[in-house]
């Protein structure tokens, strides 16, 4: 009979856009016993989430919880309750996940314009709101963050036109939400999904959700009530009913409610990690989060520089927990990647589609975005590039962090 080793995972630097470290605070708080999901006391946990999530999300919504599954099921969930078949949808790309949301509205029946722009760059709101006039969506649907290319998205003029049009705007702010400012209400976001596993370090499992009276009053018109839990005569929506039971917003509003109408059994460790994820976010404070992400940026910047490697992508629109770098000429990416990983378990990522091949991606996010972090990946990639032929000057990529660290200081 075949033995089993115990289960032993290799500690890592995780450098990536996503998952990231985990605080081993929120480690922690998976350990602890399993409640019943209709416990009092498990109920109050899921209270306590809803209110964190209304200050992470910096909305007075009064539906934001979590989605049972990754990031995508969060993503699917908004959209399939939110867009009707022949809905009209519109989608501005600038990266790979842009094509993920055109792939979900596409299998929920709707009619999608999309609106391309070259990986690297964002929109010009203007862009978008001239075609929202000539298309005349009933949604709009738009990634804040962009991995793929350490992209960010401007929305709040783009928040105003969809409401003087009265389409719905979706937002898909799973790489920015607890790393750099998500202004749900201010940018008039009707429906936002965040995720777990970047800027919250959180593992991956839940999908944080955020969604306003606008969207709610569409879900409610799609609303239908699980046959087994019906009693009596139920009221049926006046538009077709979301063809998805796991991620109808519908029944999981009535379930996360004072309702608390069964659906699916909760997450309840994954839940725990949540809830902790949020107290250290919201302990720490939004504003001192967000400067911190954006120094360890500049320092990461400031070294990546220094050592003579180009980032790519429009400066202007530089996603501050994704750094971007060309690739250098005569380089094997990919065997950089392996070097770093296997000799000094620091892990980066590659990148998908049209710049496969071309560039690192560098993520700087939650708990692995900390000083140590910066200075090990800095120090072990100098090392790996010289190691494949790369010449540059020694030790400069470290000391040009160390300056920008000093000086934060002072």
């Amino acid at each position: 009979m075949k033995r089993y080793e115990d289960l032993s995972p290799s500690l890592r630097c995780i450098m990536t856009p996503g998952p990231v470290e985990v605080d081993p605070r929120v480690l922690r708080a998976m350990s602890f016993p399993v409640l019943g999901q209709f416990d009092p006391e498990f109920t109050d946990i899921m209270n306590e989430t809803m209110e964190m999530l209304r200050k992470l999300f910096v909305t007075d919504n009064d539906w934001a919880y979590p989605v049972d599954g990754t990031s995508r099921s969060g993503i699917e969930a908004v959209m399939v309750s939110l867009i009707e078949p022949g809905d009209r949808v519109l989608i501005p790309i600038f990266g790979r996940f842009g094509h993920l949301l055109h792939e979900i509205a596409e299998r929920c029946g709707a009619e999608v314009f999309v609106l391309e722009k070259t990986w690297g760059s964002v929109f010009e709101p203007n862009e978008v709101i001239a075609a929202m006039k000539s298309f005349r969506p009933h949604v709009v649907a738009m990634v804040h963050g962009e991995t793929s290319t350490g992209r960010v998205q401007p929305l709040l003029e783009i928040g105003r036109a969809c409401r003087e049009q009265d389409a719905l705007f979706i937002v898909d702010a799973v790489a920015t939400i607890g790393g750099v400012p998500v202004e749900t209400d201010a940018w008039m976001l009707d429906a936002v999904i965040g995720g777990t596993q970047k800027c919250l370090s959180v593992p991956s499992g839940m999908a944080p959700i955020s969604y306003n009276e606008r969207a709610e009053a569409k879900l409610l018109s799609r609303k239908r009530v699980e046959r087994g839990l019906r009693t009596g005569e139920t009221q049926r929506g006046k538009l077709s009913f979301v063809r998805s039971n796991y991620f109808d917003l519908g029944m999981l509003q009535d379930y996360w409610s004072p309702k608390r109408l069964n659906h699916h059994t909760e997450m309840t460790s994954m839940l725990y990690a949540l809830r902790e994820g949020l107290r250290l976010t919201l302990e720490e404070g939004l504003e001192a989060r967000f400067a911190r992400h954006a120094l360890h940026e500049e320092a990461l910047v400031a070294g990546l520089t220094a050592m003579g490697l180009k980032l790519y992508g429009d400066p202007a629109s530089k996603l501050t927990v994704v750094t971007c770098v060309l690739i250098p000429e005569g380089v094997d990416g990919e065997s950089v990647r392996f070097m770093l990983l296997n000799r000094f378990g620091i892990e980066i990522a590659s990148s998908f589609g049209p710049l496969k091949g071309l560039i690192w991606r560098i993520g700087t996010m939650g708990f692995s975005c900390r000083e140590n972090n910066i200075l090990r990946l800095l120090g072990a990639l100098e090392a790996v590039l010289i190691r494949h032929g790369y010449s540059m000057p020694c030790g400069l990529g470290v000391q040009a962090a160390l300056d920008v660290y000093e000086s934060n200081i002072r």
